[in-house]
């Protein structure tokens, strides 16, 4: 048996789970590492007792560099077992239907930008930088292709895409595509901070609110509307049943702070 440090810590304080890439000394993804955060991120989601994830890398330099291309020299494959969730463990992770916060405190480019992209929320310090150079060594940045469309102006999602510039967080910020930069002192401060909010809100309704999105994302305006009306998706169908719905009714006629059980 390896003694060797595990390349993802976690952290629980209440109802949040910290998740830091930990991978000297770029926190390059491998098949093993994305198998664990995989597990991980799974295992999080399945939890009752966890209702916010924050994401973040060990160190000031590096947030993730996507896929180790030393590990694939030695024989991992590109196309092997990412393990469940797919690269990162959260890109394919199917039903994720909990909040998570991305906080980006260093490089961010290829696959680790991606990986960023998987999160609900983006944080990044200052001194964050973001590429997508797939391009200069004849490979595609396949997720990055079918999400970046979709978050910020097609043109400037294609010129990314088409060239492999790098680009600083103020302008990840100008173009909608992190929600906040910080001071690198303030980064994990400004997650917990965020994290807490989430923590003390309507689990139930923040499922509901991300299997819409999903299901939104390949359907027509009405389609997605005639599901939840009709409660054809599962979140929605369990939080019209739930106990925390009538709590928000009564919390708010009672004009007190309602008390989110997720039932």
């Amino acid at each position: 048996m390896s003694d060797a440090p595990s390349p993802v810590r976690t952290e629980r304080d209440g109802a949040i789970l910290l998740v830091t890439l930990d991978r000297p000394k770029a926190n390059a993804i491998d098949l093993t590492t994305s198998r664990i955060m995989g597990e991980v991120f799974r295992d999080f989601r399945d939890d009752p007792d966890l209702r916010v994830a924050i994401l973040t890398a060990a160190g000031e330099k590096f947030f993730c560099p996507g896929w180790d291309l030393k590990a694939a020299a030695e024989g991992d494959a590109v196309d092997g077992d990412y393990g469940v969730g797919g690269f990162g463990g959260l890109q394919e992770l199917r039903d994720m239907n909990k909040p998570v916060i991305a906080a980006v405190n260093g490089i961010a480019c290829g696959g680790g930008l991606e990986l960023a992209l998987s999160a609900d929320m983006i944080l990044a310090a200052e001194h964050a930088t973001f590429a997508l150079p797939e391009i200069r060594s004849g490979t595609v940045a396949d997720a990055a292709s079918i999400k970046l469309p979709k978050r910020i102006p097609y043109h400037i999602a294609m010129e990314l895409l088409l060239t492999g510039r790098w680009f600083g967080a103020d302008e990840a910020l100008r173009w909608g595509l992190v929600n906040e930069f910080l001071p690198a002192d303030r980064l994990m401060e400004r997650a917990w901070e965020l994290a807490r909010l989430l923590e003390s809100g309507p689990p139930l309704v923040y499922a509901a609110i991300k299997e819409i999105v999903r299901d939104a994302e390949g359907a027509r305006f009405q389609d997605t509307m005639n599901r939840v009306t009709r409660r054809q998706l599962r979140s929605v169908d369990v939080l019209y049943s739930s106990e925390d719905q009538l709590e928000g009714a009564r919390a708010f006629a009672e004009k007190r702070d309602p008390v989110w059980k997720g039932c």
